[in-house]
């Protein structure tokens, strides 16, 4: 959990996000570092075993989660692959399992967290 994240905490968990947090390690220069890697398959395998979900999206262009992204296809368990990179920068080893794909560019103005307008009194 990064504190000054809050207010996006507490947004997904109204929308019906269950989040799960991990400790954050910070590099030298005071960037959070994630290395979530492993929580998230294991987690997302947990849940297919478990029956605790119909269907997984996977939010990741990185070449890792390949692995988890064929066994839910094969298992009929992955919805989609959720891309935060652009087109080019997703990897080509999700590109290839033929799973569909959406870009976070291509949908941003879908779901982007928007503050509500000011409002002034009459």
């Amino acid at each position: 959990m990064i504190p000054k994240e809050k207010d996006l905490y507490v947004f997904l968990q109204k929308a019906g996000y269950i989040l799960i947090f991990k400790e954050v390690v910070y590099n030298d220069i005071g960037e959070p570092k994630g290395n979530c890697d492993t929580n998230l398959v294991l987690e997302a395998v947990k849940d297919y075993y478990e029956k605790s979900c119909d269907k997984q999206i996977l939010v990741a262009s990185d070449g890792d989660y390949a692995c988890l992204a064929k066994f839910l296809k094969e298992k009929n368990g992955l919805k989609t692959v959720l891309s935060p990179s652009l087109r080019q920068k997703c990897s080509i080893l999700l590109k290839r399992l033929n799973v569909p794909i959406v870009f976070l560019y291509d949908v941003k103005n879908k779901v982007e967290m928007k503050k509500p307008p000011l409002r002034t009194e009459p």
